[in-house]
């Protein structure tokens, strides 16, 4: 099945196994990470997944805006963003355009009995009205960040790709040169243009199919210039890694952070909104924004919690947010909490 992409190679092995962070024949987290849910949880979950919809979608398609793309490429003292729900970023820092985990496909859950379908319409045409791109950048490769369907799209548009270290992969057997594939490890840095990109830890893991499981790296980005530096957390559990990304690369401008799908079940690679304030604060970002929401519902909560979680957390804490609309085209340096949310159910 092409959706799945590649299992890894001999080779690959070879290569994954120089990584500080490979033991037993898989990549690990820094800290004892227990993600096992025995059966009658596990069933109870693909009930509430199924039966139990309510307040977990909107109550109709969420609308996102056309991008102006004149607006995005104009290129000012602090980068333009443009957020798409779910954990897709469009980012123009630096005289680069920059597409972060542009999963824009209609169905989480491609290769399962049940469809994760999206908040939002026709979401895959968003991606012909974009400006050409200079990179395009993977946390990890779990469904809802990385599919083929959006994938085709975006390889005919011959981007660079830096990518957690495995992806490269799935995006050899879906087509892209080797030439073009910038495989990170933790702590690894490339220069896209006059920008700095490293990779950074993450509390999370991998995988496409029953064989693949924790066989490529998970991570988040720093972006750093002469003028500005911001994060992406990318998905995980609340851990001390937050304060070492802090300590070695911060402080930050701002911080795009992962808050969202979370369950007190698989609490340790999820953080819930009060834990994303917090990794924010660890990090020692200036201001945040939530992402990891208002694009599918893989969790038992309703849809708005996360949001509204979030922008209680940050009142209290006194953490500057933004809470854009979706396809706005926004920057960060004058935060504000548009609660765009409350004209759905």
């Amino acid at each position: 099945m092409k959706q799945f992409g590649s299992n890894p190679s001999e080779d690959d092995l070879k290569r994954y196994a120089q990584s500080p962070q490979w033991k037993d024949g898989r990549f690990c987290n820094l800290e004892k990470t227990d993600m096992s849910i025995n059966p009658l949880t596990g069933l109870t979950l693909l009930y509430q997944q199924v039966f139990q919809a309510r307040e977990r979608r909107p109550d109709k398609p969420l609308p996102i805006l056309p991008i102006k793309v004149d607006e995005f490429m104009a290129d000012g003292p602090t980068a333009n963003m443009v957020w798409y729900g779910h954990s897709v970023l469009l980012m123009r820092m630096a005289g680069q355009t920059i597409l972060i985990d542009p999963m824009l496909g209609e169905d989480a859950s491609p290769i399962a009995p049940f469809k994760t379908s999206r908040f939002s319409e026709n979401t895959l045409d968003l991606i012909d009205h974009l400006p050409p791109l200079d990179a395009v950048v993977l946390t990890h490769d779990h469904y809802d960040h990385l599919d083929l369907d959006s994938m085709k799209k975006v390889i005919a548009r011959s981007p660079r790709f830096f990518v957690s270290l495995g992806i490269g992969r799935h995006l050899k057997a879906w087509g892209v040169p080797d030439k073009d594939i910038h495989e990170f490890d933790w702590w690894d840095t490339a220069e896209l243009g006059d920008i700095t990109i490293t990779s950074t830890p993450t509390r999370h893991f991998s995988g496409r199919g029953l064989r693949d499981r924790a066989k490529s790296l998970w991570g988040g980005w720093a972006f750093r210039s002469d003028d500005e530096h911001i994060w992406f957390s990318g998905d995980g559990g609340y851990g001390n890694h937050f304060q070492e990304v802090g300590g070695r690369l911060g402080p930050f401008d701002f911080a795009i952070m992962e808050c969202g799908q979370y369950s007190e079940h698989w609490e340790p690679v999820h953080l819930f909104p009060e834990q994303s304030i917090q990794a924010a604060k660890d990090a020692q970002a200036q201001s945040a924004m939530p992402v990891h929401w208002g694009g599918f519902s893989l969790a038992p909560h309703p849809w708005k919690d996360p949001i509204e979680r979030f922008v209680a957390a940050a009142e209290k804490a006194d953490l500057p947010i933004i809470t854009p609309t979706l396809g706005e085209v926004f920057t960060y340096d004058s935060p504000k909490v548009n609660r765009w949310w409350e004209a759905f159910k």
